[in-house]
């Protein structure tokens, strides 16, 4: 059952007014879609965080009131520093016509060449773009890298996506690639340094009892 979601109309804009909405625990929002060229709405902060708690790409109903939509969060504005809510952009979604999205790879098991080879993971892309119905939006896309070795790698033409989902990014583009391990030079240590210095030479004429002239035993 789709997440419904109340929001109202706003007729101020401006700074002062958003302002006074976050302090009345509101958030400013703008919806946009084919069906609406721009409507702005206060909805509550805590619900908006409701929204956000489920993930990417969720899809949720909207109602003012006046009108219900299919809608999902497009943009979300916040402060870097506290992560407070500024304003959130939301996009009308027509339920019956393909839709494009970006959701996340999950990676399952660990790599061969990492466990056994010393080789580590490195990722290049970690989303990938999909067109498919909005209820058939997946949360993600497995890919299974246990088998990949140092100097290996998958592409998006590896993924296998699920049934009704188109992938759309280049199948050539690079998820992943095992890199070699990074070769340390071998330094030397104190107890080398130590050893070297102990298997110097003896030096012929400092044989023990042989002191310089005017030289006492408290010396040595």
């Amino acid at each position: 059952m789709a997440i419904q979601i109340k929001a109202e109309r706003r007729e101020k804009r401006g700074k002062g007014p958003a302002r006074q909405l976050r302090r009345e625990g509101m958030i400013p929002a703008v919806l946009y879609g084919p069906d609406v060229s721009e409507v702005t709405l206060a909805i509550r902060k805590k619900d908006v965080n409701r929204i956000l708690r489920q993930g990417e790409n969720v899809i949720f109903k909207l109602n003012d009131n006046e009108k219900t939509w299919d809608v999902m969060v497009k943009e979300v504005q916040a402060d870097p520093v506290t992560d407070e809510l500024y304003h959130v952009d939301l996009i009308q979604v027509a339920m019956n016509k393909p839709i494009r999205v970006f959701v996340p790879i999950n990676p399952v098991g660990d790599p061969v060449g990492v466990k056994s080879e010393g080789g580590i993971a490195d990722w290049m892309t970690r989303e990938v773009e999909i067109e498919c119905l909005p209820k058939n939006i997946p949360e993600a896309i497995e890919v299974d890298i246990s088998a990949l070795h140092v100097n290996q790698s998958l592409r998006v033409e590896d993924l296998t996506p699920p049934e009704g989902v188109r992938i759309v990014t280049d199948s050539e583009t690079v998820l992943v690639v095992i890199e070699s391990p990074v070769e340390e030079e071998v330094a030397v240590t104190e107890e080398e340094e130590v050893i070297g210095v102990e298997e110097e030479p003896e030096v012929i004429g400092q044989e023990e009892g042989s002191r310089k002239e005017g030289e006492s035993e408290e010396t040595e």
